[in-house]
């Protein structure tokens, strides 16, 4: 195992149109399985691609296990890479796609047959070994190039995308496989997507970036629960958060919010922070399950758009504030098509985020 550490990369392009990742700071910790998630062009792939060595930098530093590889060739990284289209030979049985590097090596025979037949197993292909990559559905290529990068016992795995070939099934079973690989191997993992709930689901850490620049970095639930911008927070979770216009306003002599004609007291401490906006406008973020299950008499009600039953929940849609906005509700107490729902925010868990800046309050 090895950890990675990026110092102040950079990487520039003569084009204006692609995406410059400018001193790009990260600390990826020995057998940590860290996911760089973000919009497409936001440099995720680049950064994985310069940790890979295919990509040079154009500025900064790369280490793996204490020593400098960004002038270094791939081949000299001790890394193993997972590519979106699987890249397997198409003219060469499985096990010969997973031996290839080994082979090129010049590894013993019997060597490379272990290794081969060992993750064959973990990854429960064995019976797979002498077909070609054609008579193979999507998830069992899949499979083979885990297998081809495990075999040779990498410092570090990069996954670039590796299950956006897949139907949204599949994606689920083969990332239960993913991450029941890395707690048997705990091998560093570096994995890049698009897919917010594969970042949710998978990692240890995620990282978000957007434009070329980390937005925020932490557990998967630090940043659902305390998203640092109004990009983390609408980007991460599905549904995504609703997100309200209000003003700061004074209530008993107490900060409030008055979100159109609701007026929300605060917490003393969420008081505390918006006591600066008093007379400003602010930016309210809920989650759909923020939105709870209110009392006709006492609680707001909303004419209900919409009302999608999920099994477990359903989702109604409704406008609030002139803003299209969905609750996650239990389905009895979710009200039809054209009804009016009764609602209450649970008011400890919003997020609040300044309009100009888009930064957390």
């Amino acid at each position: 195992m090895a950890d990675v550490q990026l110092k102040r990369v950079g990487k520039t392009y003569e084009s204006a149109s692609a995406t410059t990742i400018d001193g790009l700071d990260l600390h990826i910790r020995s057998g940590e399985f860290v996911v760089l998630v973000g919009p497409s062009g936001c440099g995720k792939s680049t950064t994985l691609r310069m940790i890979a060595g295919l990509e040079e930098v154009s500025s900064g530093e790369i280490w793996i296990a204490e020593r400098r590889v960004d002038e270094l060739d791939p081949r000299e990284r001790n890394i193993a890479m997972v590519f979106q289209n699987y890249a397997l030979y198409p003219h060469m049985t499985v096990a010969q796609n997973m031996s290839f590097g080994l082979r090129l090596a010049k590894l013993d025979k019997a060597e490379i047959r272990r290794r081969v037949e060992e993750a064959a197993r973990v990854l429960e292909i064995s019976s797979l070994l002498d077909r070609r990559p054609k008579q193979l559905s999507g998830g069992q290529r899949q499979r083979v190039a885990m297998g081809r990068a495990m075999v040779r016992d990498p410092a570090v795995f990069l996954f670039d995308e590796p299950l956006s070939n897949l139907d949204a099934k599949l994606r689920g079973q083969m990332r239960t496989e993913i991450r029941r690989l890395h707690k048997r191997l705990k091998a560093t993992t570096v994995y890049v997507t698009h897919d917010q709930v594969e970042a949710m689901t998978l990692a240890d850490r995620v990282v978000v970036l957007n434009n070329g620049k980390i937005e925020q970095e932490g557990t998967p639930q630090e940043l659902y629960e305390r998203p640092a911008t109004r990009f983390v927070a609408g980007f991460i979770g599905s549904p995504s958060m609703n997100f309200l216009p209000a003003e700061v306003v004074v209530e008993n002599g107490e900060p409030a919010l008055k979100l159109d004609d609701i007026i929300l007291p605060l917490s003393v401490e969420r008081a505390g922070a918006v006591s600066a906006h008093v007379g400003r406008k602010v930016e309210v973020g809920l989650r759909p399950e923020h939105f709870l299950a209110g009392d006709a008499e006492t609680d707001f009600s909303v004419p209900v758009d919409m009302a999608e039953l999920l099994g477990p929940t359903t989702l109604v849609h409704f406008t609030l504030a002139g803003v299209p906005c969905a609750a996650m509700l239990a389905p009895q107490d979710a009200r039809p098509d054209g009804g009016r729902q009764p609602l209450r925010i649970a008011r400890d868990r919003m997020s609040l985020f300044d309009p100009d800046t888009g930064r957390a309050i």
